[in-house]
């Protein structure tokens, strides 16, 4: 959930809300500056290596105990796929080259935008050092795991299908 300033950024005084354009903005009735809040944009990377996809077990809500692709929050100035190799390493141990955008994925209300990306493994090793990683597993598309979220089916079947093209 986004937190939302209670005070304009520009007078000070305290925001209302408008309906604009059929969305609640926060709005400022004295100085008139209405509040647009920005994505948030989250990246994660299909690996496969040796017939295996790469999936980390989630240490952390939402989708604790689950698995999914490993990834993060890309950070201000950084380059997204730069963002996409250093989630990979961080969760994985692995460092990888990002191959190619696989699709964007996002959904109604929820303030992140999802980059995924296909890479490769260049170096490193599997370990689940990290505290927002339970463990770290190749699977195969046959026999995968409980998923933490219902778009990692979808982004499985995008990428198979960009991975023939």
């Amino acid at each position: 959930m986004i937190s939302e300033d209670l005070y304009c950024s520009f007078c000070a005084r305290l925001l209302d809300k408008t309906l604009i354009q059929g969305v609640e903005r926060p709005t400022c009735l004295k100085c008139r500056r209405v509040i647009y809040y920005d994505p948030k944009l989250a990246v994660t990377v299909v690996i496969e290596v040796n017939d295996k996809v790469i999936m980390v077990k989630r240490a952390v809500d939402p989708g604790k105990g689950l698995w999914g692709f490993p990834g993060g929050y890309v950070n201000r100035g950084e380059r997204v796929e730069d963002g996409a190799a250093r989630e990979v390493n961080e969760e994985t141990g692995l460092i990888v080259i990002i191959d190619r955008l696989i699709g964007l994925f996002s959904e109604p209300n929820d303030p992140i935008v999802l980059a995924v990306y296909s890479g490769h493994k260049v170096g490193g090793c599997l370990n689940s050092d990290s505290i927002e990683v339970m463990d770290v597993e190749g699977f195969s598309l046959n026999h995968l795991p409980p998923l933490a979220f219902e778009r990692d089916l979808s982004i499985l079947e995008t990428w198979k299908k960009r991975k023939s093209l």
